[in-house]
């Protein structure tokens, strides 16, 4: 079943967080992940705010949860953890 990559996020440094942007992206790609939403306008309506939400599609949960654990978004998480405040889950989807 295909996988949802929910991430909500408060970045605290631009410049570092550009850093992680740039790495992710072709991360997430390698694992057959593409993105739905990338920082899109959004309407809160319960729960706690974060000004960027980003949705990106897997072909299975267990390709999200290797994306993740690769050493290719590793890297790239490694310029987030310090420069932004996140929420990330994965989810499967019913189709």
């Amino acid at each position: 079943m295909p996988a949802l990559w929910i991430a909500h996020v408060t970045v605290t440094d631009e410049d570092a967080y550009a850093k992680y942007a740039k790495l992710a992206g072709p991360a997430i790609a390698d694992h057959g992940g593409r993105f739905l939403a990338r920082g899109a306008r959004f309407v809160q309506l319960e729960g706690k705010e974060r000004p960027r939400n980003v949705v990106a599609r897997f072909p299975s949960l267990e390709d999200a949860v290797a994306c993740y654990n690769s050493a290719a978004y590793q890297d790239a998480l490694s310029h987030a953890k310090n420069a932004s405040e996140r929420e990330l889950m994965v989810v499967e989807t019913e189709d």
